[in-house]
């Protein structure tokens, strides 16, 4: 047992005496690698607080003016800007790294839709990253109505599905994705697939907004 331990201990100097003559021969590089490190680390933290955070702050100043000019329904405006205020089109192209540069999208694609661009609507989407559920799903939706409006309705009924599977327990976005995908259906004369749509409206979400349309539906696919 004795001569065991002796051995351990034996090895573990020996690893030790590896370590410093390696530590010794490559001091030089080390010190550069642990200084270049300390450098990249310093250079980040700089550049967020000195230039990342303002852009923020100014990105989401634009975006104000931006939001109240779409609230006020000046798609044109609100999209592309004037002599006063930057369009969200311009928000994206100088801010796009910023979470308002990246909201500028989604607010760009609702614009391009009212404005009958709806291939534009569809770019602006699927860069779009959402962030919070809501805003997520009602660009799947978007996009969707976009697909639509282009005549792709297979491709709609699809995302409008997508945008039911994010959260079908929210009685907003569910119940109305459910209702699109139904009524797209019906003009597929799909008889079975919009039964289902919409009797799945009045199973799970009784309390939504589409409740009250259902019946009304469902009797004109009784019809077909």
């Amino acid at each position: 047992m004795k001569e065991n331990n002796e051995e351990k201990n034996l090895e573990i100097g020996d690893v030790i005496a590896k370590s410093e003559n390696f530590i010794e021969k490559n001091q030089k590089k080390i010190i550069i690698i642990a200084s270049a490190i300390v450098i990249v680390v310093l250079a980040f933290f700089g550049l967020r607080k000195w230039y990342f955070e303002p852009r923020e702050v100014t990105a989401a100043e634009s975006m104000f003016a931006a939001e109240n000019t779409l609230a006020a329904n000046d798609y044109q405006t609100a999209l592309n800007g004037n002599d006063e205020m930057l369009g969200f089109v311009d928000i994206i192209d100088q801010y796009g790294c910023t979470k308002a540069g990246n909201l500028a999208k989604y607010y760009a694609a609702i614009c391009e839709m009212q404005l009958s661009n709806f291939s534009n609507a569809i770019d602006y989407l699927k860069s779009y990253k959402g962030k919070d559920t809501f805003t997520k799903i009602q660009a799947v939706i978007l996009n969707g109505d976009a697909e639509l409006e282009l005549g792709n309705k297979e491709a709609a009924i699809k995302l409008y599905e997508k945008a039911v599977s994010m959260d079908n327990t929210n009685y907003i976005t569910a119940p109305y994705a459910l209702f699109k995908a139904g009524m797209v259906h019906l003009q597929l004369k799909n008889k079975e697939n919009a039964i289902e749509c919409f009797e799945s409206i009045k199973a799970q979400y009784p309390e939504s907004t589409e409740f009250s349309e259902v019946d009304k539906y469902l009797a004109v696919v009784e019809q077909m």
